[in-house]
């Protein structure tokens, strides 16, 4: 350990101090590379070629994220079993079964011209520095100590992996039909919030009732799995008792499921883009949050990249060449979810002597076989056949029933890896240029927003999407032919526009398509609540002469757009009992923002809570609770304003009991969880919200190592529905741990962050550095020109070849 210490305060010094440099030979380089690192942790390189520059990238972030490409690398390859024993398998089953098998130059060469060249260099760099830690162990970040492993090298294949993609909607589309399948498609609508149009819910005849309730999704649902390390898996010295672990991980599997049920439109983002006629400086803004579930090391990872013909910082996920939100030279870009339902779940009539023949188009056709070898810890190697029809995996196969299920993925068609269109997109000059970077952008499907020095705003809508025209693709589907998809819609037909009137434009991932799109039938039945998106229209449309930091301030925006409408309501309402009286008594004055120190905010955040808990027992049958989760608030206010569309008898009087049984329920559950003082009640505490950020392998850690590891707690404000959008239990688990403003008449006023921190050592300075200035909503400057990039620099590394 002793040895460990002094590297790592040797490496501290040379990145904490701007008077050190270091020059290291590097396997692999073909020119010298300078690499300037930011009092923030960013790495600024400065290359001479296009080789060595993501060469560099590769070596330097696997330099910063050792474990979590480590991580990532087992996940994409299915080989997990092979550290943690059987209980793995199912899981890489399932990423093997699910796994891209295509051509390497036609994959590659869609992200980008050089896009072989470009992937090699950067797996080139990964590996090189992999080889250099496996040479001298002692320079291994403590969690390959804790579970007693090496790092391995990667293959091109890791880097377009789909096993970490934001994809679309097979798992829900089986829950649509066991539900359907109980209640009927109609009833299902009263509750489900589809819009634009009205989706066809019926299941086809021939798929029986009996076959949607059993595991036939299994492989898919075990490769989508969140990882959870065990005790067992850590060196006895560092380890959790069993007792401690059992109760820590039930209480981050059931954080993380509430968070996936009431986030399940919310994990998203924000972004827009404004024109210079609303600006202080009289150039376009662009602001982008990306809201995913937090982690240690942070999703995303901020680099600049220099070389000729590119100039571009901001960040992207760690583990893929180039940068997917930021700036170059000429303009800014940034992205969030656009909605869009890229899988379906098909079903087969099977021969019924031969299981693995199946019915297409009028004759038996065999599945395709794929032999395969699982490595598994302790026990023998594990021989399995992988099967797929025309439509993609099998998931599953019911001799008794006569069926087969496969899912088809258009996310397993070339160019479905996450994010790495970017790389056109990094070296667009002009808002056609980038526009048509976007054509290549498959996965996710993106609202992808750009604005340029030259005056433009522009919005284009990606993502590969399947066209339907005799289904929704909300509930299972035949495999027989008869449902096929009719090709993919060419992203350049998708929603976009250009310069609008309003001089600007935000997505929330929200419904934003214009009614008059004349390709309804492409366009999706499921979205976010608007509430995020209204809120930033609300305060542009109110305003002009906006500042990066204004718009900085906009992305940390509290104001509850529900508790507008819902608190009128409740101020109308008589209680018997005093405590409620006085707990009403707070949103007197209240701006119905969730502001940390506010009582209100907490009273008002418990209430709603209760509320939707309660709702589902007038609203939903009981047949099918479990199966429908969270009900969507725009529904809840529907039912709120509208209480005839629910309530059948005195719809207004049964509307105020709901209300009111809820609120009484709100202060019961805020005594238990604050005592009965309600001047203790502020809504940003530890006991209440707050941000917790832990490390993948913190439930099976001993309470030294977990402190040394997670990061928090902090109080926090907001929640799903607030522009500063997060999780919507007491756990901050989700939402923007990074942030940009870009204001394109000045690169250098670009704020940003990036939470915990930009290393994944948690020896490193820079592994938590930013967590409090996070929590407490603040911004860095990030540089962009060299000088001013030497001002801000703490380190320099000098990468030579060897």
């Amino acid at each position: 350990m002793r040895l460990r210490f002094f590297i790592f305060f040797t490496i501290s010094l040379i990145f904490c101090n701007e008077s050190k440099s270091q020059t290291i030979q590097v396997n692999g380089l073909r020119e010298e590379v300078e690499v300037i690192r930011d009092q923030n942790g960013i790495n600024h390189i400065y290359a001479k070629n296009e080789h060595d520059l993501f060469f560099s990238q590769g070596y330097l972030a696997a330099k910063d994220r050792l474990f979590q490409f480590e991580i990532w690398r087992r996940r994409a390859t299915g080989t997990l079993a092979e550290i943690l024993g059987p209980r793995e398998l199912e899981r890489d089953k399932g990423v093997r079964l699910f796994r891209f098998r295509g051509d390497k130059e036609e994959e590659l060469r869609h992200y980008h011209p050089h896009g072989v060249e470009i992937v090699d260099a950067f797996v080139l760099g990964v590996n090189t520095y992999i080889r250099e830690v496996r040479k001298n162990p002692e320079l291994l970040p403590i969690e390959f100590q804790l579970l007693d492993i090496l790092p391995g090298e990667w293959t091109w294949e890791v880097v377009v992996s789909r096993h970490q993609g934001l994809l679309e909607n097979v798992q829900d589309e089986l829950k649509y039909s066991k539900v359907v399948s109980l209640v009927g498609p109609e009833e299902a609508k009263t509750f489900y919030y589809f819009h634009p149009n009205e989706p066809n819910l019926e299941i086809p005849a021939g798929i029986p009732q009996e076959l949607l309730f059993k595991n036939i999704l299994g492989p898919y649902d075990a490769f989508r799995n969140n990882l959870t390390f065990q005790p067992e898996d850590i060196h006895p010295k560092y380890r959790n008792d069993a007792i401690a672990f059992l109760s820590e991980n039930s209480l981050l599997e059931r954080e993380i499921k509430e968070t996936l049920e009431f986030e399940k439109f919310n994990i998203g983002s924000n972004n827009w883009i404004i024109s210079g006629k609303l600006t202080a400086s009289g150039y376009p803004i662009m602001a982008n949050d990306p809201h995913r579930l937090h982690a240690v090391p942070s999703l995303r990872y901020w680099v600049h990249l220099h070389a000729p013909g590119w100039n571009v910082v901001g960040a992207g996920e760690p583990v893929i060449p180039g940068v997917s939100i930021g700036h170059n030279e000429y303009g800014s870009w940034g992205l969030t979810i656009f909605e869009t339902d890229n899988e379906d779940l098909r079903v087969y009539d099977i021969h019924p002597d031969y299981p693995h023949k199946y019915f297409y188009k009028g004759e038996w056709r065999d599945m395709k076989a794929i032999p395969d070898t699982i490595k598994v810890k302790g026990q023998k190697d594990e021989i399995v056949n992988h099967y797929y029809t025309i439509h993609g995996p099998v998931t599953f196969i019911d001799t008794e029933l006569g069926k087969a299920v496969a899912v088809e993925c258009a996310w397993l068609e070339p160019g479905g890896a996450p994010y790495l269109a970017s790389l056109r997109m990094d070296q667009s000059k002009t808002w056609e240029e980038f526009r048509e970077a976007c054509f290549f952008n498959h996965i996710p499907a993106e609202n992808m927003i750009w604005a340029d020095k030259d005056g433009n705003i522009g919005w284009q809508a990606t993502g590969i999407t399947p066209i339907r025209k005799n289904h929704s693709g909300l509930v299972v589907s035949l495999g027989d032919g008869s449902m096929d998809w009719e090709g993919y819609l060419p992203i350049s037909e998708r929603p976009h526009l250009t310069n609008p009137e309003s001089g600007f434009f935000v997505t929330a991932n929200e419904h934003v398509t214009p009614k008059d799109y004349p390709l309804q039938h492409t366009i999706g039945f499921e979205w976010a609540d608007a509430f995020r998106g209204d809120r930033i229209r609300e305060v542009l449309s109110e305003g002009s002469g906006f500042t990066v930091e204004q718009m900085g301030a906009l992305q940390n925006d509290y104001l509850a757009l529900p508790a507008r409408r819902l608190v009128p309501f409740l101020k109308t309402l008589k209680f018997d009992q005093g405590k409620y009286q006085m707990a009403l008594s707070y949103f007197k004055d209240w701006d119905y923002k969730l502001e940390m120190e506010s009582i209100a905010a907490g009273i008002y955040v418990m209430w709603e809570r209760k509320l939707r808990e309660n709702i589902k027992s007038f609203a939903v049958p009981e047949q099918v609770r479990e199966l429908v989760g969270s009900i969507q608030m725009t529904r809840v206010l529907e039912w709120a304003e509208q209480p005839a569309r629910l309530f059948e008898n005195s719809p207004e009087k049964e509307r105020d009991n709901w209300l009111s049984k809820a609120f009484e329920d709100a202060v019961e559950e805020l005594e238990r969880k604050l005592g009965k003082d309600q001047n203790k009640w502020q809504y940003g505490q530890t006991a209440f919200k707050h941000a917790l950020f832990r490390h993948p392998l913190s439930p099976a850690l001993s309470q030294e190592w977990k402190e040394k590891l997670d990061v928090g707690p902090l109080p926090r404000g907001g929640y799903s529905f607030t522009p500063a959008a997060n999780a919507y239990g007491d756990n901050n688990s989700s939402g923007a741990s990074f942030r940009i403003v870009v204001d394109t008449g000045d690169w250098e006023t670009v704020i940003g962050i990036n939470s915990p921190g930009q290393s994944g050592n948690p020896e490193s300075p820079f592994y938590k550095d930013l967590f409090t200035k996070w929590a407490n909503d603040e911004f860095f400057v990030v540089p962009f020109g060299k000088e001013q990039v030497e001002k801000m620099g703490v380190g320099k590394l000098v990468l030579v070849p060897n």
